[in-house]
């Protein structure tokens, strides 16, 4: 049985993910040549802990830090470190705090200075597709509603869909049922019912959908090397129409105004 969330659980729920939105707003101003991913990671432990929240992946299955920060060929999961970022990278932060008990999570990939088009096109896809499978998270559909318009949009993009690592629940734990894959067929899968919140979050690559695991035990990477881009929402689903508890808007416009 998946678990329906209360409207009070809800708004829990978009206090949490609020957060995380902030704090990834936050990182954007912080993107630049030059600034290593474990500073990224300290501004944002300090600014989660500072508005009443811990870091939810810190010490998770052992994970050693506040961010996932993967750098153009690592897909999830890279683990912050001394590398510098250099123009034309991108790097997907994935971000997630615990307020009040309940779990936020949400992910955007951003471009470092100036980036090839093929890359640009890939983020711009690979949101896109995000965007498209909110659209389906809504009451009386599947999960695999949502899967089937994720994976249609990346492909009419000519990119590739990963296949091992998926999109899940999330409220009083950070990965509960359901699974939500970004590759499927239309009306497969759980149904949803009102009041599910789920993290939708399309990894897509620009080459093979094949993966491989670094020898950190975490960072997950394409295993043909080309880029891979990564957005993430967490979504109360809703009669009609998805009610979306993220919002990249605070991030669009630090990096409208840099």
């Amino acid at each position: 049985m998946l678990n329906s969330r209360t409207n009070e659980e809800i708004e829990l729920l978009r206090k949490s993910n609020m957060l995380v939105s902030l704090t990834l707003a936050e990182i954007a101003r912080h993107i630049a040549p030059g600034i290593t991913t474990l500073k990224l990671d300290a501004i944002a432990e300090s600014f989660i802990r500072d508005h009443g929240a811990v870091p939810a992946f810190k010490g998770y299955n052992g994970f050693p830090a506040t961010l996932c920060t993967s750098v153009n060929e690592e897909i999830v999961h890279g683990i912050p470190s001394a590398y510098e970022l250099r123009e034309g990278d991108i790097i997907s932060v994935d971000c997630g705090v615990v307020l009040n008990g309940y779990y936020g999570d949400t992910a955007f990939t951003f471009a470092v200075g100036n980036i090839d088009d093929r890359v640009q096109k890939l983020l711009d896809y690979t949101r896109a597709s995000l965007e498209e499978g909110v659209k389906e998270a809504v009451a009386g559909n599947r999960v695999g509603d949502i899967s089937f318009a994720v994976q249609s949009k990346a492909e009419s993009g000519g990119f590739s869909v990963v296949r091992e690592l998926v999109g899940h629940g999330i409220g009083v734990k950070l990965h509960e049922a359901p699974e939500i894959p970004n590759f499927g067929k239309r009306g497969t899968g759980p149904k949803l019912p009102k009041g599910l919140v789920i993290c939708i979050e399309p990894m897509i690559n620009m080459g093979t959908k094949e993966t491989v695991q670094k020898s950190d035990g975490w960072t997950i990477v394409t295993s043909d090397g080309m880029p891979s881009a990564h957005f993430e929402y967490a979504v109360a689903v809703d009669n009609g129409k998805a009610d979306v508890l993220s919002t990249f808007r605070f991030i669009d416009e630090v990096l409208k105004n840099r």
